[in-house]
């Protein structure tokens, strides 16, 4: 009886968020390679050609690049992202939220662009929600991805529980590749689901994390039983000085010397510092910040997260284990292949219901 109950639990939540599954396991399989898709497609926007790879070539100052970017656009930058391979194209973001790919060797701009625009973009807010936002800049569909996102992770689990409950669990693992179609489907399915089913679960959860925060980091904490530690540096500064950006800058970066600098924070207005975003060696990504006051030089604070608790060293790897952006390309190839899942399991499921009903 419990068999049957769970099975036609399986199926109604399959048909009621296929449509969101599928959406999310194509999306998630273009993300995965959606930057590397867009620069073949147009190199000249994100690559800076053989001719920078020229050791001679030197960077402009942070001052003198962001002077000659704001004079091009009449608009203050939000922040900069740099690149340490030197073919290719740094990213800005100014503060009226458009975006720049930029030559840093001569500050021209390559393209300007908004997100959506370019396929990454176009890709990461299809998969994240649906390409709508209201006229108040909400996107309310996160939800519903959201949602969709835990229906799975419930499939998941019931689909695991179907296969464990019975005898024989490890037998009913092998696939009769000659068998019909509806035994062999029915075999892959199941098979699938139980040897991915554990990365599965654990790869819709790092999705949810980016909506539902602080419900997902409350389950970290209490499986880690530690604390998720952030930055809480918080300093308003008061100066009438001329701006000192390439020391401030050299100061920051100075403070978590061992990292790489990840995004450049530009003041906001007179009463912000220059902030760093940086990624230590320890880091799965760039959750490491340094603080300098940009009208004397002066380091401020700086905050190392890969020396802080287990709970956090987790939280801030959810990005880097969603997208397989770890270890190496054989991750990266196995991610692409695990994203398709959810796409074989609503059709495979909808095509064995259809041949379990009556003709």
């Amino acid at each position: 009886m419990l068999k049957l109950i769970l099975r036609r639990i399986h199926l109604i939540l399959a048909l009621a968020s296929g449509l969101f599954l599928i959406n999310l396991s194509i999306t998630g399989a273009l993300l995965i390679y959606a930057k590397e898709i867009q620069t073949i497609i147009n190199p000249q926007y994100w690559l800076l050609g053989d001719n920078h790879s020229n050791k001679k070539q030197h960077l402009l100052t942070l001052s003198e690049l962001t002077a000659k970017i704001e004079q091009q656009t009449v608009q203050k930058i939000q922040f900069i992202q740099p690149e340490e391979n030197r073919q290719i194209a740094w990213q800005v973001r100014l503060e009226n939220k458009h975006y720049l790919s930029i030559n840093p060797y001569t500050a021209e701009i390559l393209l300007a662009y908004e997100f959506s625009d370019t396929f990454y973009g176009f890709t990461m807010s299809w998969h994240r929600w649906l390409l709508y936002t209201n006229d108040t800049n909400e996107k309310p569909m996160q939800l519903w991805v959201s949602i969709a996102s835990l229906v799975f992770i419930i499939e998941l689990i019931i689909g695991f529980t179907l296969w464990v409950k019975p005898k024989h669990r490890l037998k009913r693992l092998n696939v009769r590749w000659k068998a019909k179609n509806k035994i062999r489907f029915t075999q892959l399915h199941g098979t699938i689901g139980v040897i991915f089913c554990f990365p599965l679960i654990l790869i819709s959860f790092s999705g949810i994390a980016f909506f539902w925060q602080d419900a997902t980091k409350q389950i970290i904490e209490s499986l880690s039983f530690s604390k998720i530690q952030q930055h809480n540096y918080q300093h308003q500064l008061f100066s009438n000085k001329a701006p000192q950006l390439d020391k401030a800058y050299n100061v920051a970066k100075a403070a978590l010397a061992d990292g790489k600098v990840f995004r450049i924070y530009l003041p906001s207005n007179a009463g912000t510092p220059l902030a760093l975003r940086i990624e230590m060696p320890n880091e799965s990504h760039a959750s490491s910040w340094s603080w300098a006051n940009p009208y004397t030089g002066e380091l401020l604070s700086s905050f190392d997260a890969s020396e802080t608790s287990v709970a956090t060293q987790v939280w801030n790897f959810k990005y880097k284990f969603h997208i397989g952006e770890f270890i190496g390309w054989p991750v990266k190839v196995l991610w692409l292949l695990i994203s398709l899942m959810p796409c074989f399991f609503i059709l495979s499921g909808i095509y064995l219901w259809v041949k379990r009903k009556p003709t």
